[in-house]
């Protein structure tokens, strides 16, 4: 191209103009050849492909003047375009040459002379004509700006021509040789090629030089900074690919040499320590025959391969997990039992459990591990007890929380397809005890979560089965492993949340809580100890302890202080205790302690708890009940109060009540209807007033049938006018017959009462066998237990049949109060 333009300048100046000196277009008629995404400029030779029938028709029809114009479409996309189509600005054109090609098109070599503006279209079949005028350049005069204009064009020009590969550096020669402004924008504007046809378009149409010039100066600037970065990108990569080119020769001369020493390479070493693990890991032959073919592929690997980090963490993970090795060691029941002892007061079923079980194992080494859960209100010991069981077996223990788990994954591992996969939580311990016995205690199983990730207790089924998990498949290993061997432990405060099948797999045992008697034994055996040795208090110079609880004491913070099952609140306020004397210590004052109830009145202030007072209160007045109930953080006494007011039959139940508890109200009442005669009342004793039972806390949602009995009896209460006896609790569910039915959480029910200072409960007789087997003869001592089998035994304990009865209960509640307030 830049030979054709150094051919045709001179030419070009002579046909631009005829003798007359007016532009040689004027007022003519000429044939306009329409071009797609193609714009020629004056001066310049652009070979064009003509293949529409009306533009090669045109071409044949050209006469010796071989003159057309040259016009570029609007839409390239047309293929027959109107006068519409066109643009109005084109180029005067001489045909130069024209070579036919082989599929009938034409190739043609066009000059262009000065740029036209398309007039009336004459023509349109079977090609356009139209009338042309002359655009005449508006041409500045020459001075300092244009002069520096001119220069800058023609330096940047000459940059981006030195800069591309794919410019001629012709193209620099001609440039510098072109002196009109006009002339070197057109020449510039038809040698680049990523310059927009458009941008081209609107330069042909601008007859400013100055403009143009301006224009396309903001052109070049903006190129030359693009192939400048471009080469800067492109310097970049070539210094990088060298760079690896450099470091692979370097490897391979390294491991030349290390050949010719005799020595191995990183990658050697790595490679066969990962061997030698594999065959002391003790792999059963399955697992070791993946772990080789896994091994055998990471040794043919680049170590910067993708896949290579990936591989060698998997086999990494099948080599350390403990295949073969067991915590061992013979079993002595004598020593666990006194570890058990050590370490946990009462528990009796429980440690008569694990002793069964260390027995079993005695006579049967490799009998598979019991699936235990543990079940019972917070601070009752469930998760000390698991560390216990551990030490007592000799064993490694692994705690694992399962409390707001919602991915599957974290039970039985992600799939190594996924970035960032692991094992799951049951490999991952295995893999920290370094046995495949350990102790693993699987805590708050009651509160898995479930979303669209999966079910993490679905993935417990194959973990806690003894049948199927001595061949369980982590998703992320995916070679079988033998759990058999490992101790689960679950624990969880309630069971309803737990899905059958998963409930179906573990033997339950029950924690329900401790009497005051036992948590005053806790307290000194563990509790005590533990909280002075972590608050740092030291026995004096005398050998004497620097605080001392005496137990009226602690039975004092216990009664009044405390309202748990377990004893996490008690061991919290012990610890309140033990820093208050720690301040004293660290402030001078070296002398011993003795909390006394002074004492405990200054450091935790006034009581919390007076539930024996609040019962004995309560039930002044007849319509006042105190039944029973069970919730997940142990037993719990809920009083029922009944009233009535004039009106029309109308019964009202509140206290944020379930739809059980509301069937059971309404139990109640139409037994005492029906039974208004037997109980000394008018047959229509609804008819003109109404009725509202409402059981206190209205917070706190409440349902169950185990409230019936206190709620008939409340009612009956009401309507005779007779307050039951004092420190009288009661539970267990109503039929419309009057029977008592049996229900559940007795011992919890029981050491809720005892608790609260209850001395009378009354329990549905087919519960006799549950306070045998649950409650020791310490835990029910100073109670007694009435047995109903109908609400008519009920009624004969809980309220008094004659006055000196009457008189006896309210000497009896005043003696309550007077010595609570004492």
């Amino acid at each position: 191209m830049a030979s054709d333009f150094l051919s045709i300048i001179e030419p070009a100046n002579r046909t631009q103009r005829d003798e007359s000196g007016e532009p040689a277009a004027s007022g003519r008629i000429l044939p306009v050849l329409p071009v797609r995404d193609t714009v020629l400029f004056p001066h310049a030779v652009l070979p064009l492909t003509v293949g529409r029938e009306s533009s090669i028709q045109l071409i044949q029809s050209l006469g010796d003047e071989k003159t057309v114009v040259v016009v570029a479409q609007r839409d390239a996309r047309v293929d027959a375009p109107q006068p519409s189509d066109l643009h109005a600005v084109g180029t005067l054109a001489t045909v130069h040459k024209v070579v036919k090609m082989p599929n009938q098109s034409l190739f043609v070599f066009t000059e262009g002379t000065q740029r036209v503006k398309l007039g009336e279209f004459n023509q349109f079949e079977p090609f356009m004509t139209a009338g042309v005028e002359p655009v005449p350049e508006i041409t500045p005069a020459k001075g300092t700006e244009i002069e520096a204009l001119h220069r800058n064009v023609t330096s940047q020009f000459q940059q981006i021509v030195t800069s591309s590969p794919t410019l001629s550096d012709e193209l620099q020669t001609i440039a510098l040789n072109i002196e009109d402004p006009g002339r070197l924008v057109d020449f510039i504007a038809s040698s680049l090629p990523f310059l927009p046809t458009t941008e081209k378009q609107e330069l042909l149409e601008t007859p400013d030089v100055v403009s143009r010039m301006e224009r396309i100066n903001k052109h070049l600037a903006k190129e030359l900074e693009v192939q400048q970065l471009r080469n800067k990108i492109q310097s970049e990569v070539q210094d990088q690919v060298q760079q690896s080119q450099r470091d692979y020769y370097l490897r391979e001369q390294m491991k030349a040499i290390q050949k010719e020493l005799g020595e191995m390479d990183e990658g050697q070493k790595d490679i066969q320590e990962l061997r030698d693990k594999i065959e002391a890991a003790g792999m059963p032959e399955e697992v070791k025959k993946e772990a080789t073919k896994e091994l055998n592929r990471l040794s043919r690997m680049s170590p910067m391969a993708a896949d290579y980090s990936l591989t060698r963490n998997y086999i990494e993970w099948l080599a350390v997990l403990p295949w073969t090795k067991s915590s061992g060691g013979a079993v002595d029941i004598a020593k666990a039992k006194e570890i058990l002892d050590e370490d946990h007061y009462d528990l009796k079923k429980v440690k008569d459990r694990i002793l069964d079980y260390l027995s079993v194992r005695r006579l049967k080494p490799d009998m598979k591990g019991p699936i235990l859960c543990f079940v019972g209100p917070p601070g009752v010991g469930k998760t000390s007890l698991g560390r216990s069981i551990a030490r007592a077996l000799g064993r490694k223990f692994q705690r694992i929380s399962l409390g707001g788990m919602h991915d599957e994954a974290e039970i039985r591992g992600h799939r190594r397809t996924y970035i960032g996969a692991l094992p799951g939580q049951i490999m991952q311990a295995l893999r920290r005890a370094e046995t495949n016995d350990p102790v693993f205690m699987l805590d708050e199983i009651d509160k898995l979560g479930r979303d669209f990730r999966g079910d993490p207790a679905s993935a417990l089924l194959e973990t806690l089965d003894p049948e199927q998990n001595n061949t369980f498949r982590d998703n992320y290993l995916d070679v079988p492993f033998d759990l058999s061997k490992v101790l689960f432990i679950c624990t969880a405060n309630m069971l309803d949340p737990v899905p059958a099948p998963l409930l179906d797999r573990m033997e339950i045992i029950d924690l329900s809580g401790y009497t005051e008697e036992e948590k005053v034994h806790i307290a000194f055996r563990y509790l005590i100890p533990r909280q002075i040795k972590e608050n740092g208090i030291q026995p004096g110079e005398d050998g004497r302890a620097q605080i001392e609880f005496p137990e009226d004491s602690v039975s004092f913070i216990v009664r009044h202080y405390t309202r748990e099952a377990g004893v996490r609140k008690l061991e919290q306020l012990i610890g309140t205790v033990c820093r208050k004397q720690a301040r004293r210590i660290a402030e001078g004052k070296t002398d011993t302690l003795v909390v006394d109830r002074a004492t405990i009145h200054e450091f935790l202030g006034g009581i919390k708890v007076r539930v024996d007072t609040e019962i004995a209160e309560r039930t002044k007045r007849a319509g006042v009940s105190v039944g029973l109930a069970w919730t997940p953080a142990g037993g719990d006494v809920l009083f029922i109060e009944a009233n009535r007011m004039k009106g029309k039959g109308g019964f009202t139940m509140t206290g944020q009540l379930g739809d059980v508890m509301r069937e059971s109200m309404q139990a109640a009442l139409s037994w005492v209807r029906s039974n208004a005669a037997e109980l000394g009342l008018k047959e229509d004793f609804t008819s003109e007033q109404d009725l509202h039972i409402h059981v206190p806390a209205g917070a706190i949602p409440k349902d169950g049938p185990s409230a019936g009995v206190a709620m008939a009896t409340a009612i009956v209460s009401l309507m005779t006018d007779t307050p039951i006896h004092p420190l009288t609790a009661m539970t267990g569910e109503i039929t419309l017959s009057g029977n008592v039915l049996p229900v559940g959480g007795i011992k919890e029910k029981f050491l809720a009462a005892k608790r609260a200072g209850v001395i009378d409960v009354i329990l549905p007789a087919e519960n006799r066998q549950n306070v045998e087997e649950d409650l020791t003869p310490d835990q029910t001592d100073g109670v007694t237990i009435h047995y109903a089998k109908t609400i008519d035994d009920v009624l004969r304990v809980a309220l008094p049949r004659s006055s000196s009865e009457q008189q006896h209960d309210s000497e009896l509640r005043e003696q309550v109060i007077e010595h609570a307030t004492a």
